[in-house]
């Protein structure tokens, strides 16, 4: 009558890698939800014909090329228009699709990782 049930805080020994695993697993969304905001935030640049003198936004597109893996790339990417608007067309489906590859596979990382 008189057991306590275990909690899972009470298996716990000092000094486990708990919170290490929970930090790892929060760096590594981290840093998969930045690349996903640097493919969305280059696609954008491309729909708006932003100014691809200008440093800052030949550094995102120089990154969102490179975040895209080739897998999504806007000139031979998982689908290619023609015609008019192809550019934004192509920037806005292949590098959105790779922003959310990139989302899906952060969380599935975060989760794997975290205890």
């Amino acid at each position: 009558m008189g057991e306590r049930k275990k909690t899972g805080s009470e298996d716990k020994v000092p000094g486990s890698r708990t919170p290490i695993r929970v930090r790892l697993a929060q760096v590594v969304w981290g840093l998969f939800a930045i690349a996903a905001l640097i493919l969305a935030v280059g696609a954008l640049l491309i729909a708006v014909n932003a100014n691809r003198d200008n440093a800052l936004v030949r550094f995102v597109l120089d990154t969102a090329n490179t975040l895209d893996l080739g897998i999504f790339s806007r000139s031979n990417g998982i689908k290619h228009f023609t015609g008019s608007g192809a550019d934004v067309k192509n920037a806005l489906l292949n590098w959105g699709l790779a922003a959310v590859a990139w989302l899906v596979l952060g969380r599935i990382l975060e989760r794997m990782i975290r205890p």
